[in-house]
């Protein structure tokens, strides 16, 4: 039984929470802002802004007109930044993003127990550790949509299901939430599967109205077409081959999608391994995840656990390692605080506040040291990143392994009196 605070702590934490919350977002607002007032834009925002311009002003229209690298819907957002002109650009972003973290925010602490303001306190604190790529990346839009739509899909399926589907088609990972909401909630899942079909059929109609269709699955064959990058987990090896000169590795930069990779070595072969071995674990997730519903697990522990085990799936076995992928992780970790026992997700919580530092130390502050120089400090903090980011991946598929034997263990009978 989830415990309510009384309804004045309940008030004064709620404040509190929003105090946090708007501290947090002046500070990043100030940093920002030496950008603002010179109408430059953080990191990938020069793509976004670039594209948008394309869309607006030449009348190419990304993923529509052409194969684009990210799912079409991605342009929403990338030209409703422009509101107020191209050198506000980053001024309406992040508008954008402190509107829609704020939305993530209200739905943690909706609830009023202590564990939701615990995680609304725990987002914060990783949206503020991971701040370079969650203002300067489309993940930090996706990233509190999702964490909204894990708190409401069982009570609003329908509704949940438009939010994550619409997210999915600005980055494809929220889909892995939308599979787990598939399997783990019985009633709700014509009234999920019905909204991305119907939302999706809308952007498909859309795309061949105005445009290709076969534009519309373009960012499929585009990130199949990507080396490994540089931060992504199983990269890690090649990475230090590279730095100690062994085995022919070494660092590529592709400037053309502005990635740096691993080749040489294995990276080849672990590169043709990454999409098979992401499906193949995707579909074992959701078959334990079947079982587990089958032999009475908990719902809502059960979706908690199944979406991090889905989404730290798409992070361990992608050949892509941004690091706003942390972004993934964190959002589905803060829903997880509330959905299930807060003191079972205490490793994910620590280890992911732990990872979201060790992230932005690699990426944007000592990547070039690393890229360019081979660092060799800064690739023992990319590695015990990654080391983190698959403890997180094993701990979600222990905690799925234990709420399955459990729900198998029959309760035990009281005792009984005789006549």
């Amino acid at each position: 039984m989830r415990i309510r605070l009384p309804h004045p702590e309940t008030r004064n934490r709620a404040r509190s929470v929003w105090l946090f919350f708007a501290l947090l977002h002046v500070g990043f607002l100030a940093r920002l802002l030496p950008f603002i007032l010179g109408g430059d834009v953080l990191s990938d925002l020069r793509f976004y802004r670039e594209w948008a311009d394309q869309a607006l002003n030449d009348g190419v229209w990304q993923g529509i007109d052409t194969a684009w690298v990210y799912p079409v819907g991605a342009l929403v957002p990338m030209v409703v930044a422009t509101v107020f002109g191209s050198s506000l650009y980053q001024l309406a972003w992040f508008l954008l993003f402190a509107g829609l973290n704020a939305v993530g925010t209200a739905a943690l602490i909706r609830q009023r127990t202590p564990s939701s303001f615990t995680a609304a306190y725990w987002w914060l604190a990783a949206t503020a550790l991971l701040g370079p790529v969650a203002v300067g990346r489309i993940d930090g839009l996706t990233a509190p949509l999702v964490v909204a739509a894990l708190l409401i899909v069982a009570a609003r399926p329908f509704v949940a299901s438009l939010v994550l589907s619409a997210a999915t088609w600005m980055k494809v990972w929220p889909a892995a939430v939308v599979l787990a909401s598939l399997v783990t909630l019985r009633r709700g899942r014509l009234r999920i599967l019905g909204a991305g079909v119907a939302l999706t059929a809308g952007i498909a109609g859309v795309v061949a109205a105005l445009g290709d269709i076969r534009n519309l699955t373009g960012f499929l064959s585009a990130q199949g077409a990507r080396g490994m990058q540089l931060e992504a987990p199983l990269s890690t090896p090649g990475v230090w081959q590279a730095i100690t000169g062994t085995s022919g590795a070494y660092f590529f930069e592709d400037e053309v999608i502005n990635t740096m990779e691993v080749r040489g070595a294995l990276s080849g072969l672990v590169g043709g391994l990454m999409t098979p071995l992401l499906a193949l674990t995707v579909v074992l997730v959701a078959a334990f995840l079947a079982i587990a519903l089958h032999r009475g697990a908990r719902a809502d522990a059960l979706l908690a656990t199944g979406s991090l085990a889905l989404v730290s799936t798409l992070v361990v076995f992608n050949k892509v390692g941004s690091p706003q992928f942390m972004l993934w992780i964190a959002a589905v970790i803060a829903a997880g605080l509330v959905l299930d026992r807060a003191a079972e997700w205490r490793y994910p919580a620590i280890a992911m506040l732990v990872t979201a530092g060790l992230t932005t130390l690699v990426y944007p502050v000592f990547y070039d040291a690393l890229r360019y120089e081979l660092n060799p400090a800064v690739a023992v903090l990319l590695t015990l990143r990654n080391l983190l980011v698959v403890s997180i991946f094993l701990w979600s598929l222990v905690r799925l392994g234990r709420l399955t034997a459990k729900a198998g263990v029959p309760a035990v009978a009281g005792p009984t009196t005789g006549a």
